[in-house]
């Protein structure tokens, strides 16, 4: 099986996402299964099947994130430096539009754009990875060809 890469903050997020779905959610949800067949026939249940439903979502997520920390393979970025990699947060400027924005390449399963989380098998992060300051990266994009110019690159 392939590591899947992970910052700290990722990992303890899926922990810590992992232990609310088995010590909070589970119990709650075995306790309305509870409750719901004390009301009768399960056939025309519908609180009954609801929390079934809700059950197996529950156990599905819980074994996908078992697996996925099972392979996490944590990587400090505090602890690297230099060219663009992994952890790096990266501040781009569009070379058309001159406007700036903050990344930090993170792993697929932390990714959130809204929140300037970059998931590493993106167009973009693949294409600064291995790239310094001052370098012009273009990216190929779904809305075309951009090119952005690196203006500094941290880890931290």
């Amino acid at each position: 099986m392939e590591k899947i890469p992970m910052t700290p903050a990722g990992n303890a997020a899926l922990e810590a996402e992992l232990k609310n779905l088995k010590s909070i959610e589970r119990p709650a949800i075995i306790e309305a299964i509870a409750s719901a067949r004390e009301l009768g026939d399960l056939k025309e249940n519908a609180e009954y099947h609801s929390a079934r439903e809700k059950q197996g979502f529950i156990e599905g997520r819980i074994k996908e994130l078992e697996g996925i920390l099972s392979l996490a393979d944590v990587i400090d970025p505090a602890k690297l430096s230099g060219a663009v990699k992994f952890g790096a947060k990266v501040t781009l400027v569009d070379e058309d539009t001159d406007e700036e924005k903050t990344w930090q390449i993170v792993g697929e399963y932390e990714a959130s754009i809204e929140s300037g989380l970059l998931n590493i098998k993106s167009p973009i992060a693949r294409a600064l990875i291995g790239k310094e300051e001052g370098d012009s990266v273009e990216v190929r994009t779904p809305g075309g060809v951009r090119s952005y110019e690196i203006l500094s690159i941290e880890y931290a």
